[in-house]
């Protein structure tokens, strides 16, 4: 030590002024021989020269100008101050000189280069530097090798730095640390753990860098019980109170999630440093911890730790956070006291901080002061601020204005817009991002096929889907999602199945959406099962949005038993769960248990919305309780102010015709504050028809062509009135009045599933293989329902035709016709279950009632309307439909 301070104490009466021949002529070239047989590389006169805010590094160079005479100690002084002080510039040139004159001689100035130039990231010089150290010999030396590890590690050449370590003969824990840190940058963690655990086999004792950078690798790749063995490891060499290991560890602790371990150890710190600070503040941002970390902010502040950049930047985000506008302001006179008000991370971050609290005129403001720095992160920031708040339209001018100013989007930039799709075109958004390259992009693909989907447009959105390169579970779960919404079963089921088979494992939200899809009424009840069971493998079933998405499926495919079970079951629920299981009870035609639900919703203070009254109502409509539907209608006006949206005021027309009220109903309409709909015109005329009113009916029917002219129940049920009132010539003439305008009638179909497979029928269809085995069930079916009192109701046979006709017209119906054959081809006893298109006939429900009598069985229909179930010779609807 005295050897190496004694010249140093000196330095302020040796006067050497050629020294400064350097110092006013810095660009100094070096040539040598390079070792991989390149030719000699000059160095590059095109770095800047370094800034001179060090004050230290100053003053060195001022008394190395009046120095009177040179040697290798006092040059290699001012080397290493240069280093310290970040002049990287300086100390290059410094070094250059010193070996013109023949003075590096030693390892330390090379040792000492070689770490500046990987600093400076200056790889034409660095590998000049390797070079020299071959050329010279010098190569051997510890320090020299260690310093070319580390260089050749910054400069992300990991070959050249594990062929560097290799070939030396003598390494110590730098050296190691050194090769093991540069794996951890490279991010080859693998490779740094084997690192780490040679270390341990060949004797050599980790320091506490080595630990930190060990630390560092396991956190940044979540392998935290790993990371728990390493801290035992720490705390027998006792090295958990060295500053750099306990900040390393509070990292690890806090992007693990384990907060209170790191607090732990933040407590335990002797001295805490900055990066202490900043690493527990940022912690408990990173895990929600907002409140606590703003308060460890405040208790900083009184301790009087420097606040640096980093520590602003994230106090900020914590206040975006939790949308503490007044402390964003004040933390924004600090910054600017402390100096850091241009600094572009923290304005963008108090950008955003605006924006969330909500305050966009002081995000736009702020925004403004940034011309001059501007790039594509303030630019999507503020657009994500806008749609953040409900400014759709503003979203889209700054997204024009940023391509008029010539600021290229990124794939954040796409992904926000995108979702101003009300304001904004995919289609013009898809052509850019096509033009700059972003297709490929799992971001940007998910926000697109995105958009397509809730604009309606799934075959768009399936072409986005099949170009995303690499796809992400979001893409998977956002393509299942479009197809649910739009009742594609079959595009679900493939997009899952290709899924499975690409080697991706599903997470709860593929489970909702692929659920969802088997809600439609096309959907097989066997594959609804079949994800049920696949839910439960995966240990998804008992996730919120998986099991509301159970319970809808189930009351929407018949089976309300199950649906009901699994609500039960829940542990937590939200407004989807208690929605879907009103409305399920309500088709069901159990309304008196959807009021109960309804009660313990209530009693619960679960807020409600407007699903949860059109649940509610038709549950009062279809077990004609009009009075408690009027009440629920204006309880929801008045004590939860939810305004009636169309299909709230379709319910309630709804509510008073099926209960025979039409002159009310037509009343109900006229007082409407925006013209009725078609739902609405379509509820009265349909009770018109079971009321056979074609007064009311004809207005309800004029009312909905105009609407919807193409719509053939408009014209079906009118023309059907009239037949049933036995006027036929008004019939015909609504029946040329289709013909006229090309208006189709919609077909009667029935479904049912067999062993895994739909079968569908049409009345009087006589196209099924077994068709003679199901007319001749239905001919001992029509015998046993004589003997049981059974007599056909033929009005509702609405040609003009004989009776006796009228009676084999309605013994073909197609629900009938799928009923006989699911009788022959299940066994006895098994349930049934059947989905008609349009709504079954009284004279239907009336010999399915006696079916499920005879012949034992549970049978189930789901019409146009609502769901049915016979047992026993009644109906779960009560005759009331």
């Amino acid at each position: 030590m005295l050897l190496f301070r004694t010249p140093y104490n000196r330095l302020a009466e040796v006067k050497f002024k050629q020294a400064s021949i350097f110092l006013r002529h810095p660009q100094i070239l070096f040539e040598t021989q390079n070792t991989y047989h390149l030719h000699g590389i000059a160095y590059d006169p095109q770095i800047p020269i370094g800034d001179h805010q060090s004050q230290l590094g100053h003053n060195a160079h001022q008394l190395f100008d009046e120095m009177s005479e040179s040697n290798v100690v006092t040059y290699n002084h001012l080397l290493f101050e240069y280093s310290r002080s970040n002049k990287n510039v300086e100390a290059l040139n410094l070094f250059f000189e010193m070996h013109r004159l023949g003075l590096v001689n030693n390892g330390s100035s090379l040792s000492c280069a070689l770490k500046v130039s990987g600093v400076s990231n200056n790889r034409i010089v660095g590998k000049q530097l390797h070079c020299h150290c071959i050329k010279s010999g010098l190569g051997v030396d510890v320090s020299v090798g260690t310093s070319l590890v580390d260089m050749h590690m910054k400069f992300d050449n990991v070959k050249d730095g594990k062929r560097v370590f290799d070939e030396m003969e003598v390494k110590n824990v730098v050296t190691w640390t050194s090769l093991l840190s540069g794996y951890v940058q490279h991010g080859s963690v693998e490779q740094a753990l084997e690192v780490f655990t040679r270390m341990g086999k060949e004797g050599i004792r980790p320091n506490p860098f080595t630990y930190a950078a060990v630390f560092g690798a396991l956190s940044d790749y979540d392998m935290i019980v790993k990371g728990s063995q390493v801290h035992a490891e720490v705390i027998k060499s006792g090295f958990e109170y060295f500053n750099p290991v306990a900040n390393s560890l509070i990292n690890m602790y806090a992007k693990s999630g384990m907060v209170r371990e790191a607090r732990d150890i933040f407590a335990i710190m002797e001295s805490k440093d900055v990066v202490s600070w900043n690493g527990m503040i940022a912690g408990l941002v990173t895990n929600g911890l907002d409140k606590e970390a703003l308060e460890l902010f405040q208790q900083m502040r009184c301790e009087g730790i420097q606040l640096t950049r980093l520590i602003f930047a994230t106090v900020i985000k914590a206040c975006a956070s939790i949308k503490e506008s007044s402390f964003t302001r004040q933390l924004q006179c600090r910054v600017i006291k402390s100096g850091y008000d241009f600094d572009l991370n923290i304005r963008t971050a108090l950008m955003v901080a605006y924006s969330k609290c909500g305050d966009m005129d002081g995000s736009f403001k702020m925004f403004k002061t940034m011309q001059q720095s501007q790039n594509v992160i303030s630019w999507t920031a503020m657009i994500s601020g806008y749609l953040q708040n409900g400014g759709k339209e503003k979203a889209a001018h700054i997204f024009l204005d940023m391509n008029r100013m010539g600021i290229r989007p990124n794939d954040f930039t796409y992904s926000a817009i995108l979702t101003a799709h009300s304001c904004v075109s995919p289609y013009q958004i898809h052509a850019l991002v096509v033009k700059t390259r972003y297709m490929s992009s799992p971001n940007v693909g998910t926000s697109l096929l995105d958009a397509y989907i809730k604009t309606g447009n799934v075959v768009e959105a399936a072409k986005v889907f099949e170009n995303i390169s690499q796809k992400d579970i979001v893409a998977w779960s956002a393509m299942l999602a479009g197809y649910a919404q739009v009742g594609d079963t079959e595009g679900a089921i493939n997009v899952f199945r290709q899924l499975s088979e690409e080697g991706n494992y599903p997470n709860e939200y593929t489970f909702s959406s692929v659920i969802n899809s088997c809600a439609a009424p096309e959907a097989a009840v066997e594959q609804g099962k079949q994800l049920h069971a696949f839910s439960i493998k995966y240990a998804y079933n008992n996730y919120l949005c998986v099991s509301s998405a159970l319970v809808t499926m189930y009351s929407k495919k018949g089976n309300i038993d199950s649906a009901s079970k699994l609500f039960k079951r829940q542990g937590k629920r939200d407004l989807v769960s208690w929605n879907s299981m009103i409305s399920g009870y309500a088709q069901h035609g159990y309304a008196h248990k959807a009021l109960e639900v309804f009660d313990e919703m209530q009693r619960e203070n679960i807020g409600m919305d407007g699903i949860t009254f059109v649940g509610v109502i038709s549950a009062c409509t279809h077990a004609g309780l009009s009075e408690e539907g009027q009440k629920y209608f204006d309880e929801m006006v008045k004590e939860h102010h939810v305004y009636p949206s169309m299909e709230h005021y379709a319910c309630m027309v709804d509510l008073y015709s099926r209960a025979g009220m039409l002159e009310k109903a037509m009343n109900f309409i006229t007082q409407m504050p925006f013209p009725a709909g078609a739902t609405v015109w379509r509820s009265l005329l349909g009770a018109c028809h079971v009321r056979r009113n074609a007064e009311v009916g004809k207005v309800a029917a004029e009312n909905l062509i105009s609407i919807e002219p193409k719509d053939s129940s408009a014209y079906v049920l009118l023309s059907n009135i009239y037949a049933a009132t036995g006027d036929w010539k008004e019939r015909a003439k609504v029946r040329k009045l289709m013909d006229h305008r090309k208006v189709k009638k919609e077909a009667g179909y029935s479904w049912i599933e067999v062993k895994n497979r739909t079968y569908s029928f049409l009345a009087g269809d006589r196209s099924h293989s077994l068709s003679d085995s199901i007319y001749s069930k239905l001919e001992e079916l029509s015998t046993r329902l004589k003997d049981a009192g059974y007599c056909p109701d033929t009005t509702y046979v609405l040609h003009d035709v004989e009776d006796e006709h009228k009676e084999a017209i309605l013994s073909q119906h197609s629900e009938r016709l799928a009923i006989a054959f699911g009788l022959i081809a299940t066994p006895p006893g098994t349930p049934i279950q059947i989905v008609k298109n349009l709504r079954v006939c009284g004279d239907c429900h009336a010999v399915i009632k006696i079916i499920s009598k005879i012949e034992d069985r549970d049978i189930t229909v789901r019409d146009s309307n609502r769901f049915h179930h016979f047992r026993g010779g009644l109906c779960s609807c009560g005759d009331f439909w």
